[in-house]
This record gives C-alpha cells, sequence and structure tokens, in this order.
C-alpha cells in the first residue's frame, strides 16, 4: 500500500531553478491518493471539538468540504478579495512581491464558534495567518490549523506558534 508521500510529485526548478515543487495534484488526480489524503486529515481531526471548517481558497477547498461533509460540520470558505457577494472583513497579508487581500463573510463565523482552519500547504503561513485573524475578528476560536504538506524551511510555523498546528507531511526545504 503507498504512502501519502508516495502520491505527491516532486518538480525540480519550478518555479525558479533550485526550488523543489511540491505538487498536490497528483494527490488528488489519483482516487487512491484522494482517499487517503481526506481519510488521513480527518483522522487527525477526528478529536478535536470544533464547529466549522474553514478552507482558504482555492485548495483549501478542496480538503476542507470533505472533511466537514464527512464529521457533520459547516464549511466557509475563505476567498480572495472581491469573491463574496455579501457583507465581509477583510484581511492584507504579504506575498514575496507585494501583498494579497483575503475575505470572510461577515456573518459565517459566529461568537464563540470553534475553528478548523484548512489548507493544501504552509509556506510562510502568511494566508493562513490571515485567515485566522479573520476568524478571531469575527469572535471565532481558531482550534485546530490542518495542511497536507508542510515546507519547514519557509518557517511558516512560526507565524502559527500560537496555533495547535498539524501537517500530515513535512519536506525540511522550500
Amino acid at each position: 500500500m503507498k504512502k501519502l508521500e508516495d502520491y505527491v510529485r516532486c518538480i525540480p526548478d519550478f518555479p525558479s531553478k533550485g526550488i523543489m515543487f511540491r505538487d498536490i495534484t497528483s494527490v488528488i488526480q489519483d482516487p487512491d491518493g484522494l482517499k487517503l489524503a481526506i481519510d488521513s486529515m480527518i483522522e487527525a481531526v477526528r478529536d478535536v471539538d470544533f464547529d466549522v471548517v474553514v478552507g482558504t481558497e482555492s485548495r483549501g477547498f478542496i480538503f476542507g468540504m470533505p472533511i466537514a461533509y464527512a464529521l457533520g460540520k459547516g464549511f466557509v470558505p475563505c476567498r480572495k478579495k472581491g469573491k463574496l457577494p455579501c457583507e465581509t472583513v477583510t484581511a492584507s497579508y504579504a506575498l514575496e512581491y507585494g501583498t494579497a487581500e483575503i475575505e470572510i463573510h461577515k456573518d459565517a463565523i459566529k461568537p464563540g464558534q470553534k475553528v478548523l482552519l484548512v489548507d493544501d500547504l504552509i509556506a510562510t503561513g502568511g494566508t493562513i495567518e490571515a485567515c485566522a485573524g479573520l476568524v478571531e475578528e469575527l469572535g471565532g476560536e481558531v482550534v485546530k490549523i490542518l495542511f497536507l504538506l508542510e515546507l519547514a524551511g519557509l518557517k511558516g510555523r512560526e507565524k502559527l506558534a500560537k496555533y495547535d498546528v498539524t501537517s500530515l507531511i513535512t519536506y525540511e526545504g522550500k
């Protein structure tokens, strides 16, 4: 039986020389890989007390939705600015060259709700840190952050030191 790591495709020198790109499309396009990824993520949070799953655009949707469905929870999308139709709260975060903004509907998180944040990958941690800030601004409590992959060399976990963070696969490089 293959391990989850066996489904991740590694592409050298993408997007630039010296980078080893970890591609999750090879995980999700394989029925066994997709099932193993989702089942493993569900197992990682089975004993966590939470009310709702928040997934970041767009690959957090891929993993967050089936977790929410399987565990009987609601799902809240955290999207790029300008994509949500109702009143939102917005957070900015740093990119390698510039900034970006994400949003959540203002009524999506109720005060006191316990929230599981889900994304495919933690690199620098900026996106998920901004998302956690939005959840907290709305009165929610981030009880767990879950990733499929972690690029430990980019030190994103340091930004998330105050949270309970789990990554199913950790790569030491960038």
